[in-house]
C-alpha cells in the first residue's frame, strides 16, 4: 500500500512526535537545520499550522495547540507576529534549502526556514550577490533579478530592507 508521507524509519507515534518537535522549534527559532527528508515532512506540517493561524478562530487555535509541543510559548507567537507576517501571502510560508551534510554519516541535510523572516537565507544571499556585483562593476544576472523579485514581493518594505542589507554588505569586507 502506498503512503503519502515519508515514514522516516520510525513508528507512527515517534514520527509524529519528531515532526511536532521540529515544527515547534521552527516557530521558536524561525530556522532549523535537519536532514532533508525530515525538513520536507516538517514543512508540510508547518504550512498547515500557519494556515490555521491565518484563520484565527478558536477551533484553529485549539488545533494548533494540539500540534505544537509547547503551546503556551509558541501559539501566541504563531497567531501573532507570524500570522500577521503572512496575512497577504497565499501560501509558501517556508523554504527548504539544501546544504552540505552536517553529520558524519553524510545524510543529505537541509535548512528549513520561515520565508520573509529575520533569518531569511535567500534574502541575505541575494543582498550579498547584489553587493558583490556592484563592487565588481558587473551586471545582475537573470537569476539574481528573479531572486530580487521573489524576496521583495510579499515582504513589507522589501525593497528598502534589501537596499539596507546591500549597503551593510558593501560597508563590510564580506563580499
Amino acid at each position: 500500500m502506498y503512503t503519502k508521507y515519508r515514514k522516516l524509519g520510525r513508528k507512527s507515534s515517534h514520527r509524529q512526535a519528531l515532526l511536532r518537535n521540529l515544527v515547534t522549534s521552527l516557530f521558536i527559532h524561525e530556522s532549523i537545520a535537519t536532514t532533508y527528508p525530515k525538513a520536507k515532512e516538517a514543512q508540510r506540517l508547518a504550512e498547515k499550522c500557519i494556515t490555521l493561524a491565518k484563520k484565527n478562530t478558536q477551533a484553529s487555535r485549539s488545533r494548533a495547540e494540539q500540534i505544537l509541543f509547547t503551546p503556551l510559548g509558541t501559539v501566541p507567537k504563531l497567531f501573532g507576529p507570524i500570522a500577521e507576517r503572512y496575512k497577504e501571502r497565499p501560501g509558501g510560508y517556508t523554504r527548504v534549502l539544501r546544504i552540505e551534510p552536517l553529520k558524519t554519516d553524510q545524510a543529505p541535510s537541509a535548512i528549513l526556514e520561515l520565508v520573509d523572516g529575520p533569518k531569511d537565507m535567500r534574502f541575505a544571499m541575494t543582498a550579498a550577490t547584489i553587493a558583490r556585483c556592484a563592487k565588481d562593476d558587473k551586471d545582475l544576472t537573470d537569476l539574481t533579478l528573479a531572486n530580487i523579485k521573489k524576496v521583495t514581493h510579499f515582504r513589507k518594505d522589501g525593497e528598502t530592507a534589501l537596499e539596507k542589507m546591500v549597503a551593510m554588505f558593501k560597508s563590510t569586507k564580506l563580499v
